[in-house]
């Protein structure tokens, strides 16, 4: 047997010297999220009635059908909400109100699109007065009259003689008793605009537990976020949407909401969006997790200059069916159960499977949006409620849903998370993702195969990477996609500040042939 000596060179070959460590293998990265793709708006998926109408309104104020069809959901809700219910299964059931905001820049008509929507829900609010109108000048009157009667009983019973007294006070109290439980209905209330939390809650307790706001301007988040109070004040919207008991116990009010229902259908600035994801009120509170977004592109610059107008019998009609709806479910005080054909529920049900894998926190479309995903699926459930009412006004509490009607209201949900997912980048959700590319490109333009975080730190902007834990999530995402590589630190044992982590960067951030 011959041996070869150590300084052989034919021993050496193909074997790393200290001085050369191996050269890492990498994979192709993983590309990070791009621009999203945004559904159309499904018109198909409204009753025919509700469908002419919001493509002619769309048509005549040219703005997007995305703007029309959102604030025609929420006039639904505005007119069902706290009035009807929906049975989903066992005992899970979903309240109709539904919180919407459209999301566009200025000059797109916002105003006269809400004006053609609401106006007949101010219509019947106006019709509901005038029909309550008898029962509150004869409980005004009533509530007077006890008033004044327990009044004069009172001071004759405090100047009444010793032996007379007992008698007159128990007749007192009587008559103050009755005066205290004469209630006086408020005049009825569909919508509300600029309004503060107090005042929310002060409008749903006295009109039965609902009201809705509806705004072309985004001044409700200002409001929800302090602009009064100087911190947030989300309790009302949170538990109004929901349907959660509400109970107010203050010095000046005691208000009490068995079940809450609270509507809102807004048009804001896509500034507002941005801004409300920056203040921290908002975060973890959940409550940007119960709005339905829409981001349409503006047809500003590309708008008719002659439009068709609406036609005539196409406004009567919607008028007609919304004044028929708001008006019938106004007279429930316990809310018109809706049901679910056994094929709806079926159609809920592989909906609710197919959204579930969304919702993982690795991977899932939805995963950085989980509180929204999961509410999802009773948000389509209550949107599949307002479609079956609308469809049939006045009997939707004695015809299950179909089956067709909870695809349709699936459409609208599929919709939603392609709008959604970008409203939430726009509000940061993603950010972390702008962060990254922000990274990348200036990990190219340095061309390192190797960095530290403190030298990477140097080179970033520090209104983005204010401190070093803003970019630990990114490095972190970075390392996921397969971008770098973090590599084990090396402790000295000394005193002093610690080494800085370092990380391997793909050659392809380099070299695009790599």
């Amino acid at each position: 047997m011959t041996t070869q000596p150590v300084d052989s060179p034919d021993l050496w070959a193909g074997l790393p010297t200290l001085d050369e460590p191996p050269a890492p293998v990498w994979e192709e990265p993983v590309p990070l999220a791009g621009p999203r793709k945004l559904a159309p708006f499904p018109t198909a998926s409204l009753p025919g009635w509700l469908r002419e109408f919001v493509a002619a309104v769309a048509e005549e104020t040219q703005t997007p059908v995305d703007l029309a069809g959102c604030i025609a959901l929420s006039v639904l809700a505005t007119a069902a909400g706290g009035r009807a219910v929906v049975q989903v299964r066992g005992h899970w059931r979903e309240p109709t109100n539904l919180y919407v905001v459209v999301s566009l820049p200025p000059a797109n008509r916002k105003s006269a699109v809400f004006g053609l929507l609401t106006d007949p829900l101010y219509e019947a609010e106006q019709q509901l007065r005038t029909l309550t109108q008898p029962a509150i000048v004869e409980a005004e009157m009533t509530a007077r009259l006890a008033k004044e009667a327990a009044d004069k009983a009172t001071a004759k019973a405090a100047s009444a003689s010793e032996d007379e007294r007992d008698g007159l006070v128990s007749t007192a109290i009587a008559l103050a008793q009755t005066a205290e439980s004469v209630s006086v209905p408020a005049k009825p209330q569909l919508l509300a605009d600029d309004t503060t939390a107090e005042t929310v809650t002060s409008r749903m307790a006295e009109q039965g537990g609902r009201i809705s706001v509806m705004s072309a301007e985004g001044d409700i988040f200002d409001i929800i976020a302090g602009r009064y109070s100087g911190k947030p004040n989300m309790g009302v919207f949170l538990k109004g949407h929901a349907g959660d008991r509400l109970k107010v116990d203050r010095q000046t009010r005691e208000e009490y909401i068995e079940h809450p229902a609270l509507t809102m259908g807004l048009c804001v600035q896509p500034q507002v969006l941005d801004d409300i994801g920056r203040q921290d009120g908002f975060k973890g509170r959940g409550l940007l997790g119960r709005f339905l977004y829409s981001v349409p592109e503006s047809l500003v610059g590309r708008r008719k200059i002659e439009p068709d107008p609406i036609p005539e019998q196409v406004m009567e009609t919607y008028r007609r069916h919304v004044l028929d709806l708001t008006l019938f479910l106004a007279e429930w005080t316990d809310p018109a159960l809706i049901q679910l054909t056994p094929e709806a529920v079926a159609a809920l049900k592989a909906f609710q499977a197919r959204v579930e894998p969304m919702l993982e926190a690795r991977g899932g479309i939805m995963g950085q949006i989980g509180d929204w995903g999961g509410k999802l699926v009773g948000a389509t459930a209550r949107m599949a409620a307002l479609l079956h009412l609308a469809e049939h006004l006045t009997e939707g509490h004695m015809v299950p849903v179909a089956e067709a009607t909870m695809r349709d209201a699936i459409a609208l949900a599929e919709y939603f998370i392609s709008h959604s997912l970008a409203a939430f980048d726009s509000m940061g959700a993603d950010r972390i993702v702008e962060r990254a590319r922000t990274v990348l490109e200036v990990l190219h333009a340095h061309g390192w195969r190797e960095v530290s975080k403190r030298d990477l730190m140097v080179k970033l902007s520090r209104s983005e990477f204010r401190t070093a834990n803003d970019l630990d999530p990114v490095l972190t995402l970075l390392e996921d996609h397969g971008y770098v590589r973090a590599q084990a630190v090396q402790r000295t044992g000394g005193r002093g500040r610690p080494p800085s982590p370092r990380y391997l960067i793909h050659p392809r951030l380099t070299d695009p042939t790599a």
